[in-house]
């Protein structure tokens, strides 16, 4: 098999497969070897039909088909291993030109990793924003720490008013008519929690014990269930019981009762050094974000459609699986979101661009650098696997393959690339 590349052009090559007469008459042989079990003729044993008789009954071409889907991607991986400069991103359009007595001509037109030109990735600005913790934002922990040591106290002798937990039965209606999952028993509800639809809390502030009352609201209109979106609904409920909240006073006691600390100021101080070391490592993170973001914009590529598209299917496998979590299908978050997954796709279109573009731009970052991951390195890393998996290194690598030590190397790489593109750009 002879083939021809030609030369690189708007992101492809094109590849001409030549196949002599006696190659082709030799795949299409192959082709009649494996598949000549299917056939069964009068007078013959089923896969001992001649193939010439088998041809003459069913057309002289009846292998052809067969012979050309084993043959094309058996010999374009062989151009592969050969012509180690080209490399595809999808899988290649082919196309078959001549079938005569000579032979057969097929191309192969390949979409393959673009070029990068980089721009400026050294020296560039990026500001740094001054961390501060506010007064609020340590008030606003303290509350929430009060709120999980709250105890609530059962009440009889008043109505309910918001911040009350409530016990209460429920069925809702649309246009007279029970609609499905609108009806509860004995469900807890803490009024002023916003977790019910707007305004039927608020509506049950004032109601008292063993009372009945109808709630009239209207589901929102981006509401999940298309058949109630938008629509008005009456509710009625039975209020069966109220519990009081008591939240605990913020003193010494609080603080010691909820933390290693003997002081609320000794707390306090703890939460504010807490609240500033998040905001430190989201800032480093910002930081590293916008860094690359710019040193991507900076270079100029230009990205197949094809990468595009595996990156969008590797965004709808990631969602689909951290939904399977959670016990729910994609198809049903598309349904409450109220979308398709082809309109999905194109939202996240632009982004997936970008996430391309942007491995395409480290990887020249990493040539350009001569950036790799040393033994040591790799070595560190493996120790650091091995003792979460409560493993020695050497019994973990004995059980690792190629495939898995260059993912490890790779991670190691990745980090070296954004520190390094951090010491260039004085971020450290």
């Amino acid at each position: 098999m002879k083939y021809t590349v030609g030369e690189k052009k708007d992101g492809k090559i094109v590849v001409t497969f030549n196949l002599t007469a006696k190659e082709w008459e030799d795949e299409v042989e192959k082709a009649y070897q494996k598949n000549k079990n299917k056939y069964k003729l009068q007078g013959f044993r089923q896969g001992k039909v001649p193939r010439k008789v088998i041809e003459q009954t069913y057309g002289e071409y009846v292998f052809y088909e067969d012979a050309f889907n084993d043959a094309c991607p058996r010999l374009y991986t062989e151009m592969l291993d050969k012509e180690t400069q080209i490399f595809p991103v999808s899988y290649p359009d082919v196309e078959v030109k001549e079938f005569t007595d000579k032979g057969v001509v097929f191309t192969a037109t390949i979409t393959v990793l673009p070029d990068v030109t980089l721009g400026e990735y050294k020296n560039l600005k990026i500001e740094k924003k001054a961390i501060k913790v506010t007064a609020e934002e340590v008030n606003r922990e303290l509350e929430a720490m009060k709120e999980k040591q709250a105890r609530f106290e059962e009440v009889t002798s008043r109505a309910a008013k918001l911040g009350d937990l409530v016990n209460l039965d429920y069925s809702g209606s649309v246009n007279g008519k029970v609609f499905a999952g609108g009806t509860a028993k004995d469900q807890e509800l803490e009024l002023g929690s916003h977790t019910f639809i707007d305004g039927f809390e608020d509506q049950m502030v004032g109601m008292k014990i063993g009372e009945e009352k109808d709630l009239n609201v209207t589901f929102p209109q981006n509401y999940h269930a298309d058949e109630l979106a938008g629509k008005p609904a009456v509710f009625h409920v039975k209020l069966l019981g109220i519990r009081e909240k008591h939240l605990p006073k913020l003193d010494d006691a609080f603080a010691s009762d909820v933390s290693e600390f003997n002081t609320l100021d000794e707390l306090k101080a703890d939460i504010k050094a807490n609240i500033k070391h998040n905001k430190e490592h989201a800032e480093e993170h910002r930081l590293e974000d916008e860094l690359v973001q710019k040193v991507v914009d900076n270079a100029k590529v230009d990205v197949p459609d094809a990468m595009v598209e595996t990156q969008l299917d590797s965004f709808i496998s990631d969602i689909r699986e951290r939904l399977a979590y959670q016990g729910l299908r994609f198809e049903d978050y598309l349904k409450y979101m109220n979308t398709t997954e082809e309109a999905y796709r194109k939202s996240r279109e632009a982004d997936a661009r970008n996430s391309v573009k942007t491995n395409l731009v480290l990887q020249e970052i990493i040539k350009a650098e001569k950036i790799e991951a040393t033994a040591e390195e790799f070595d560190a890393k493996l120790a650091e696997l091995a003792k979460r998996m409560n493993k020695k290194p050497a019994e973990l690598k004995k059980t690792m393959n190629h495939a898995q030590e260059d993912t490890i190397k790779s991670n190691i790489v990745s980090e070296k690339v954004i520190d390094r593109l951090k010491d260039l750009n004085n971020l450290k």
